[in-house]
């Protein structure tokens, strides 16, 4: 006896669907995190030199700083 089932077509449009809900998501998270590190930046910029000096970057240090890129050991501020 032979039995055909239409679950054979259902995995890949499951598939499908986590794709895109997946990408969806990545996108969303990117410019979530895009929002948060503008607003980062544009409340460093606000700060007075000697502030900025206090917490140890300098003021051209600021995008690098938030993005994570800065390596502090190179850019010390005496």
């Amino acid at each position: 006896m032979t039995t055909i089932s239409s679950a054979a077509a259902s995995p890949a449009r499951s598939s499908m669907l986590g794709g895109l809900l997946r990408l969806l998501r990545i996108g969303g998270d990117a410019l979530a995190t895009y929002w948060v590190r503008r607003e980062a930046i544009k409340t460093l910029r606000q700060l007075d030199d000697r502030t900025l000096r206090d917490i140890g970057i300098s003021r051209c240090h600021i995008e690098t700083a938030v993005t994570g890129d800065l390596d502090i050991e190179l850019v010390r501020i005496r």
